[in-house]
């Protein structure tokens, strides 16, 4: 049987995520278990819906790479908003990142959009180290391109990983029928997600010849870092879209609220309400944690500066004594010997 790892905080963070009423944070619960070996353990996953269940057990093989997911979509958010007010931050309780994500808001279109995309990463990527058997290399990328060189190695098979995903995260939305308008937002932020791997595949090579003369050159297709994702997710926060559902014949869609605006494309994303302050603490709000204890740049005028993250409620400051490694040589062969340095350094905290 497989039992849920140490990491209770991991445990309580993705079974929230991904179980929320109006989400896709099925995610939840896999980030915290050990390993998925069997059907058995899809049915103990807490938050997955019936579809989900069944896809768990047809793919067990691909639900540790899921699970491998879940936790680089919470450690990307995090990575990516570490300055913001609202900086991903955890809870031991349900949902992972509280209401924050249950409201229609562009933080939740982040979170959306950087799980599936985290999803379709780790599968592709463990479709490509040989780790499945339902799939491996990308075999449509080979013989010659028209720049002239020969496609060989190991393509990532992105076309399976985006599949999965599509399938597995989005079933919750679709098992809606698709005409809520925050199923809509879902969906489109999803794809938005996935959208910023596949758009963005590069092409790696490796020279053959006699002293590297690259004579022959072999290349293959790659993703992007997933941390090259998580930017290009963030800059599509940054300017996200806030839409409004109309129906066009009998279509339910999703257009910008203020027509003056130019309609966003399939890798924007898109949110329904603004997005609250995120200044104070609020017990009513699971997630609304507050910026007080916060860390501040006391010289930056941008949202990481005292001024903005404390919203105006002033701030603090203490020295502190931190340790750093220093005067560090490298030593023949082959080991770097570093010196413990001790300096005093102001932290500034927000009231």
């Amino acid at each position: 049987a497989c039992v849920p790892s140490s990491a209770s905080i991991t445990t309580a963070l993705f079974s929230a995520l991904f179980s929320i009423t109006m989400s896709g944070w099925y995610l939840a619960k896999l980030s915290s278990v050990g390993t998925i070996r069997d059907e058995e353990t899809c049915e103990r996953l807490r938050g997955l819906i019936q579809r989900q269940v069944q896809i768990c057990k047809r793919s067990v093989e691909v639900m540790d790479a899921v699970r491998r997911g879940a936790q680089l979509a919470i450690d990307e958010c995090q990575f990516q908003f570490r300055n913001r007010r609202w900086n991903c931050s955890t809870l031991e309780t349900m949902p992972v990142f509280g209401k924050v994500v249950t409201q229609g808001t562009r933080e939740a279109a982040f979170v959306y959009a950087i799980s599936a995309a985290s999803v379709a990463f780790a599968v592709t990527r463990a479709c490509s180290s040989g780790e499945l058997e339902k799939c491996g290399c990308d075999h449509n990328v080979h013989g010659v391109s028209p720049e002239g060189f020969q496609w060989s190695g190991c393509s990532d098979n992105i076309a399976y990983g985006v599949a999965f995903s599509q399938s597995f995260v989005d079933v919750r939305e679709r098992g809606k029928g698709q005409s809520s308008s925050r199923a809509l937002m879902n969906l489109h932020n999803n794809e938005a997600g996935r959208k910023a791997i596949l758009s963005h595949m590069r092409v790696e090579c490796k020279c053959h010849g006699v002293s590297g003369s690259c004579e022959v050159k072999t290349c293959w297709k790659a993703m992007p870092p997933f941390r090259k994702v998580g930017n290009i997710i963030k800059e599509k926060f940054d300017g996200a879209t806030e839409v409004e559902q109309r129906k066009v014949g009998s279509t339910k869609v999703l257009v910008p609220r203020n027509s003056q605006f130019k309609p966003h494309t399939d890798e924007d994303l898109v949110y329904l309400e603004p997005s609250p302050d995120f200044c104070d603490h609020d017990p009513r709000t699971p997630g609304m944690l507050g910026t007080v204890g916060r860390q501040c740049n006391r010289t930056s005028k941008a949202i990481d500066g005292c001024e903005l993250m404390c919203c105006g409620r002033g701030f603090q400051t203490q020295e502190v004594e931190v340790v750093d490694r220093c005067s560090c040589k490298f030593h023949w062969c082959c080991y770097v010997k570093c010196k413990q340095c001790r300096k005093m350094v102001e932290i500034h905290t927000c009231r």
